[in-house]
Formats: structure tokens, sequence, C-alpha cells
């Protein structure tokens, strides 16, 4: 009776491969994106089956800054507000030259409102600071929301999303994206 003994070493390389393969997709999360998320980077995200490269707004001077300033928007463009907490939150178009639509998420992905945003009058050459910040309308998320997205105005609305809607986006992403934001002070 003859009896094998022991494993080759082939076997031992082969079945290790695959031993961290397996590993390895274990550890991805399937097919959510892994890429750090970084301040000023361009998030691809897709919402009602259309694609948007939406500028990450996670740090404090960006999220206050927003689109102001900024002459136009293309059409598969915007802003990807992402905060460290859902809370509500207030939004108004503080310097800001073009119309907006704006789209309050909490942490699962839900909309929690919508809003186009219409521009303003610029701050007058006798107007404090004080006297320009009182006179802009604000629009709030109704409830407490950790993300916003701002797009061209009237594309919420074109796309079909609503309060109570989920967006889209992946709840590791938005995890993630939360996870590496920048503290409110």
């Amino acid at each position: 009776m003859a009896s094998n003994v022991g494993i080759g070493i082939t076997d031992l390389a082969r079945r290790g491969m695959i031993m961290a393969i397996g590993m390895a997709l274990a550890s991805t999360g399937g097919c959510s994106d892994s890429r750090k998320p970084v301040d000023g980077d361009v998030e691809r995200v897709t919402l009602a089956g259309r694609s948007f490269d939406l500028d990450l707004a996670m740090a404090t001077e960006s999220r206050t800054r927003g689109l102001g300033g900024r002459d136009s928007l293309a059409s598969d463009g915007g802003m990807f507000f992402v905060f460290p907490d859902a809370r509500p939150r207030r939004f108004w178009m503080y310097d800001c030259l073009i119309p907006i639509d704006i789209a309050f998420i909490d942490p699962l992905g839900y909309v929690t409102s919508v809003h186009t945003m219409p521009t303003e009058p610029p701050r007058g050459p006798d107007e404090s600071i004080a006297e320009y910040e009182g006179r802009l309308p604000g629009f709030t998320s109704g409830y407490p929301a950790q993300f916003a997205i701002e797009l061209s105005p009237g594309m919420f609305e074109s796309l079909g999303i609503g309060v109570g809607d989920r967006v889209s986006i992946p709840r590791e992403r938005l995890k993630a994206l939360g996870q590496a934001t920048e503290p409110e002070f």
C-alpha cells in the first residue's frame, strides 16, 4: 500500500495565492469606491442614471465659498458638500453669480429637501456686509443633513429627484466621505 506524504511545494504556493486573492477581494468591500476622498477632488456621482463630476467641498473654506464667484456651471458639473455630521443646514447665495439647484441629503442617502436658489443682486457699494447678509434668503435642509449637492438650476426636477428619494451613492462611500471631512468650527 503506497501513501502520499505531504503536499508538493507548487500546491502550497497555489493555495496560498488563492487565499491571498480571496482575502484581498473580501477586504475591498465589494464594488464600493475605496479612494480616500480629499477636499477639492472631483467625485463622479450618478443620479437617476446620469453622471456628474462634482467638486468635493470637505474643508471649512471650501464649504463656505461653495460655488460663489463662478459665472458658469457645466451641465454635468456641480459641488458635493460633505459635513462631519448630520444637523439642520442652511445655505445662501453669497456672491453667487448663477442660479443653483441644491439637494440636502441625510447620512443614509435620503433627500431631505430640494431648492432652486435664484441669484441675488450683488452687494452694493454702500451696503455693509451685515446688510448684504441680512437680505439674502436662506435655503434649509428641513431635517438633519450631512451632505448637499449643488447642480445647474432645474436639474433635480428634470432627473425626477425629490424629497424622500434615495440618491444612488453607496452608503459605504457616504460614510467614508463623512469620516474624511474637516470638522466644523
